[in-house]
C-alpha cells in the first residue's frame, strides 16, 4: 500500500499522467534569508557581499521527495544605488532534475530619509532533466519511452522592493517566460519533449521589525505567491531576535505545514539557520516533514553594519 502511494505522490508531482496546468517552483520555509532567488530587486540591499547557501528536503522518508540546492550571492556596486547578484537553484523531484541559473540587477532610489525603492531585472536559463527508467511503470510506452536530456528553457524576470531599516515590502515575478514543458498533443503524439508547463508566479513578501526591548526583536512577516492553476500560498511567519545573536521563530504555511525555525549569528559575518516543517495535510502519514538548513557570509563594507544589522 505505501509503495503504491509513493508512486501516486510522484506522478502528482511530475504530472505525467495527467493534463498538468502549472508548475510549482521550489518553496522554502526560510524564504526571508532567500529573497533574492524570487525578488531580483533585493541584490545589493544588505550594504555588504553576501553570500547564502541553503538546502532543503522536503517529506522525508518519501521516495522521490523534492531536495532543494540553492546558492545566492548579491552585493551592491559603484556608490550602493545599483546592486548586481548570481542565484543557482537546483531542485530534483522523483527522476527529474532541474537546475536554475540567473542574473540578477537592481537599481535603488532613495525615496525618504530612511526609505528606499529597488527595481530589479532577472534573466538566466533553466536545464531540465527527466529519466523515466527511475520509475517503475508497469505500462511503459509513450511519453515514458523518451528521457528529457539538457532542456534549456530561458528565464526573464522582474521586482520591486520598498525598505527601510525596519519594514520592507516586495512584488516580483522571477519569470515572465511560459514555457512548453509538456502538453496534449505530446502525449497523443508519443513525442514528449518535457513534462509540464511553466507559468507566471506572483510573489509579494512584507515583513516590519518591532522593538520589543533593548535586546529583543520581533518579526512578523508573509510570503503570498499566486500561480495559475494552483492554489493560493500564504506563508505567515513571527521571528525573534535576542541580542541581535539568536534567532527563534514559527511559520505557518496555509492548509499544509507548520514550522519552526532557529538561527545563530556565530559571528559577525556568519549566521546559521535551520528549519522543520510539520505537514497538516494526510500527506504527514506517509513522511518525518521536511528540512532546511542555511548558511549566510557577509562581507560588511562598514562598521556600522556589523553594530546594528538589518533584521531582513
Amino acid at each position: 500500500m505505501k509503495n503504491k502511494f509513493l508512486v501516486v505522490v510522484v506522478v502528482f508531482l511530475l504530472g505525467v499522467f495527467v493534463k498538468v496546468s502549472a508548475q510549482q517552483d521550489p518553496q522554502y520555509t526560510q524564504y526571508m534569508y532567500n529573497t533574492q532567488v524570487v525578488n531580483p530587486a533585493y541584490a545589493g540591499s544588505k550594504e555588504a557581499l553576501s553570500l547564502g547557501l541553503l538546502y532543503r528536503s522536503q517529506w522525508v522518508g518519501l521516495d522521490g521527495a523534492p531536495k532543494s540546492f540553492t546558492f545566492n550571492a548579491h552585493t551592491p556596486i559603484g556608490y550602493g544605488k545599483t546592486g548586481i547578484g548570481l542565484s543557482i537553484v537546483r531542485d530534483e523531484i522523483g527522476p527529474s532534475e532541474e537546475t536554475f541559473a540567473n542574473v540578477d540587477f537592481s537599481y535603488t532610489i532613495q525615496t525618504s530619509e530612511k526609505g528606499q525603492l529597488a527595481f530589479g531585472l532577472k534573466a538566466g536559463a533553466n536545464i531540465l532533466n527527466v529519466d523515466f527508467t527511475r520509475l517503475n511503470i508497469s505500462d511503459p510506452g509513450d511519453v515514458f519511452e523518451n528521457n528529457i536530456d539538457n532542456k534549456i528553457n530561458l528565464q526573464i524576470g522582474a521586482g520591486a522592493y520598498y525598505y527601510t531599516d525596519r519594514f520592507y515590502m516586495g512584488l516580483s515575478v522571477p519569470n515572465f517566460l511560459e514555457s512548453d514543458h509538456f502538453d496534449e498533443a505530446s502525449i497523443e503524439n508519443a513525442d514528449a519533449s518535457a513534462i509540464s508547463k511553466e507559468r507566471l508566479h506572483y510573489f509579494f513578501i512584507t515583513g516590519y521589525v518591532f522593538d520589543l526591548s533593548e535586546n529583543v526583536k520581533f518579526k512578523p512577516a508573509i510570503l503570498t505567491k499566486v500561480v495559475t492553476g494552483s492554489p493560493l500560498q500564504i506563508d505567515g511567519s513571527a521571528n525573534f531576535l535576542f541580542y541581535d545573536r539568536f534567532t527563534l521563530g514559527a511559520a505557518y504555511r496555509w492548509s499544509a505545514s507548520w514550522s519552526a525555525m532557529v538561527g545563530f549569528q556565530i559571528t559577525d559575518s556568519l549566521l546559521l539557520g535551520f528549519a522543520y516543517d510539520r505537514e497538516t495535510t494526510d500527506l504527514s502519514k506517509y513522511n518525518d516533514g521536511s528540512y532546511e538548513f542555511y548558511l549566510r557570509y557577509e562581507i560588511f563594507k562598514n562598521k556600522e553594519k556589523v553594530l546594528s544589522p538589518r533584521f531582513f
